[in-house]
């Protein structure tokens, strides 16, 4: 309330002293005149407002999406840059800089603070064509280059070992780069490894990726070759569980995932899969009965927005229209790794569009999972720079991310449910996962027999 100024109150209160002191007020002053129309005050430039009954108007579902998504700590699990920098190098090529804005990829800092992207895992993928050719060396060289981002612009990025790291981060305006290593084969059979790798900042490790290796079978590998774990496999995942690393199952065989959760101690997670139900037969994605057991044991699935997880009919559409784009280069006598096949390839898809999803087909995904475990069991694990021209409508690069709050606000999401899709749920597992190991440690001090 703003205070009349000092000449105004100087008349009540002359008046008041002189009632006071038994004096006559004498007759009031004469009331003042109307005023005509046109000597009246210009109305109020303030809008109405609401009588006390009327109902506010509901908010704008994509301000409200906007503001959360720079409210809430929004984590992805799995974000391919340091591979898209290392293919820059193997091409002969400058790799992108990231702490400015980059022409191509999915990630750099201006879309990142655009879209409200508070601590992408950085994928540490080591393609299977290393294994037993160098894996560690392979990791710890694209290890260096997240530490690199980091030198580079310290006032915008920082590495987090901890949820608690994260969480500071986040307070002081920083970005997060927490790694997790996609592919086991960097561990090359040294049980030794789990522990270095963690305390290079590793934070969750997939078993295996696209063949098997000496860990684990792979989802997409139809040799099948341990048949789930090898026995190394479980010391690893043992090892894991004892430093503090998360278990991620994505990518596994469905008999390897059944492995990991009998072996086990500590909850996992899916880094950046997605739900089987809406692709049929694909062994990638995760059947219902196993988003059930891994929900059960305390871990958290993150969706992966790449069209080929989405649906089974876009599967099919973009191996059609993969087809004819092969069909086309090949008439033209241009192969797609050089620069004319890349020219001629982005000329033939600029006139025929990839079929792709939707960022509606991203919320279905999440809501399904919801509907069989509950919302404290899933996650985002969008796999940016890693699914290629397969994003989803609504979710091209990382300044997306407020589409999708708004797709789920839409569809009834309050901002509780939101803040562990974005990222609460995986920062569970993850102290989960820290707890359980510190006091593996404290019992390990306790009876160092009960780590031989």
């Amino acid at each position: 309330m703003r205070l009349p100024s000092l000449p105004s109150l100087a008349l009540p209160i002359a008046v008041g002293l002189g009632l006071a002191c038994g004096e006559s007020a004498g007759p009031p002053p004469p009331a003042p005149a109307e005023p005509s129309v046109s000597a009246k005050a210009e109305p109020s430039r303030e809008p109405p407002r609401p009588e006390p009954n009327e109902a506010m108007p509901p908010p704008d579902p994509r301000l409200r999406a906007e503001a959360l998504a720079h409210e809430l700590i929004i984590l992805d699990g799995h974000v391919d840059v340091p591979w898209r920098m290392e293919e820059a190098r193997e091409a002969g090529k400058p790799p992108d800089d990231v702490t400015r804005a980059t022409e191509g990829g999915d990630f750099d800092l201006l879309r990142a603070r655009a879209g409200g992207l508070d601590a992408p895992f950085m994928s540490i993928y080591v393609a299977p064509r290393f294994e037993g050719k160098g894996a560690k060396a392979v990791a710890d060289r694209l290890i260096d280059s997240v530490e690199a981002i980091v030198a580079r612009a310290p006032d915008d990025f920082a590495l987090a070992r901890s949820p608690a790291e994260l969480r500071a981060n986040f307070a002081a305006g920083k970005i997060s780069l927490p790694m997790g290593m996609e592919n086991g084969a960097p561990i090359e059979g040294d049980l030794a490894n789990v522990a270095y790798f963690h305390g290079r900042g590793i934070r969750y490790i997939t078993l295996a990726h696209s063949k098997d290796n000496h860990i684990s079978d792979s989802s997409y590998d139809d040799r099948h070759t341990h048949g789930g774990l090898s026995p190394f496999g479980e010391q690893v995942v043992a090892e894991m569980n004892r430093v503090g690393i998360m278990v991620d199952v994505s990518h596994l065989s469905d008999e390897a995932f059944d492995d990991v959760l009998r072996v086990s101690q500590a909850p996992v997670i899916a880094s950046h899969s997605s739900c089987r139900h809406f692709t049929p037969g694909w062994e990638r994605n995760m059947s219902d009965e196993m988003i059930r057991r891994l929900a059960a044991a305390g871990g958290v699935i993150q969706i992966n927005f790449g069209s080929d997880f989405l649906s089974g009919e876009l599967r099919a559409e973009r191996k059609a229209w993969r087809a004819e784009l092969d069909a086309h280069l090949k008439a033209q006598g241009v192969a797609e790794d050089t620069p004319e096949g890349e020219a001629a390839a982005a000329a033939w898809s600029a006139d025929h569009p990839a079929p792709r999803a939707t960022v509606e087909t991203v919320a279905d995904h999440i809501e399904h999972v919801i509907s069989l475990v509950g919302v404290d069991h899933v996650g985002l694990g969008s796999d940016f720079d890693g699914v290629g021209d397969s994003l989803p409508q609504g979710l091209e690069d990382v300044s997306r991310y407020p589409n999708l709050l708004r797709v789920l606000l839409e569809r009834g999401h309050g901002r509780d449910e939101l803040e562990g899709i974005a990222g609460g749920n995986v920062l569970r597992v993850w102290q989960a996962v820290e707890d359980h190991a510190h006091a593996a440690q404290r019992a390990t001090t306790k009876d160092p027999a009960a780590h031989r």
